[in-house]
This record gives structure tokens, C-alpha cells and sequence, in this order.
């Protein structure tokens, strides 16, 4: 049952794969921060609609959270911003590649710690040469798109 989880997850960065040269080409034309600000603009509405008619958590509770709890919004814009401003320097597997290490970076030492109330996962070994074989890839697909 669990699959249908990964399933969403690669459908997600699928989404993300088309995302990226949309932004791009949209941010060449009207500059990277106000691609970022009409990608999130439009986000935003469909969002607005989706907690309106289907919505059935509990909005209201937002000004309990920690404050903490509120950076994904500053973090999900950043890489958005600089997904647009890669894109068209690099191209989109570099951009998205670099993307996805970055990320297995940052998770396995929020995995190692505990971080942000996550269950402990160490680094081992395996996951040390999981990201190497990923940086072997990004050196490969950005020499081969120079």
C-alpha cells in the first residue's frame, strides 16, 4: 500500500521536470523574481480553490504552529527562484540533478540528527555512496551538455 506513496513522489518530480523549463522560459521573459512571484501567484490560487471547496483540515490553526513551521513557503520560492534562474544557464536535468542532490544532501543529515521531530536514520555508508554515484552523474551530465 505504501507504493502508491512513491508513486505520488515521482509523479511530483515529474511535475517538478515539466515545472523547471516552464519557469525558465517564463522568467527569461519577465525577469527570474517575477517568474517565481506569477509561478507562486498562480500556485496560490489553485491552492485557495482547493482548501475552499475540498479543504478539511483546520486553516484556523495556523497562528498556533511554530513559527518555524512557516519557512517552507520562504524555501519552496527560493528554489523555485533559482530553478528559474538555473534553467537556462545549465539546462534542466543539471538544474534538477543538482536539485535532487542538494535535497539527499540536506535529508541525511536531517535523517542522522533527528531534526525538525523525524525519526533518527543514520548515514551509513550506502547513503554516503548513493550521493557520490549521484555527484558521478552530475559531473557526467554537465560535461556532456557543455
Amino acid at each position: 500500500m505504501k507504493w502508491i506513496y512513491i508513486f505520488l513522489a515521482i509523479l511530483g518530480g515529474m511535475m517538478i521536470g515539466i515545472q523547471s523549463p516552464i519557469n525558465g522560459s517564463l522568467g527569461k521573459k519577465i525577469g527570474a523574481v517575477e517568474g517565481a512571484f506569477v509561478s507562486f501567484f498562480v500556485g496560490t490560487m489553485v491552492l485557495a480553490f482547493l482548501v475552499l471547496f475540498f479543504g478539511k483540515g483546520h486553516i484556523t490553526d495556523l497562528f498556533q504552529v511554530p513559527k518555524w513551521n512557516l519557512l517552507g513557503g520562504f524555501l519552496g520560492a527560493m528554489f523555485v527562484t533559482f530553478t528559474i534562474i538555473s534553467v537556462p544557464k545549465v539546462g534542466v536535468a543539471v538544474t534538477l540533478l543538482a536539485g535532487i542532490i542538494g535535497q539527499m544532501a540536506i535529508s541525511v543529515i536531517i535523517d542522522h540528527f533527528g531534526l525538525f521531530g523525524m525519526p533518527k536514520n543514520r548515514i551509513d555508508i550506502n547513503r554516503l555512496i548513493g550521493i557520490g554515484l549521484m555527484l558521478t552523474a552530475l559531473f557526467f551530465l554537465y560535461r556532456g551538455s557543455e
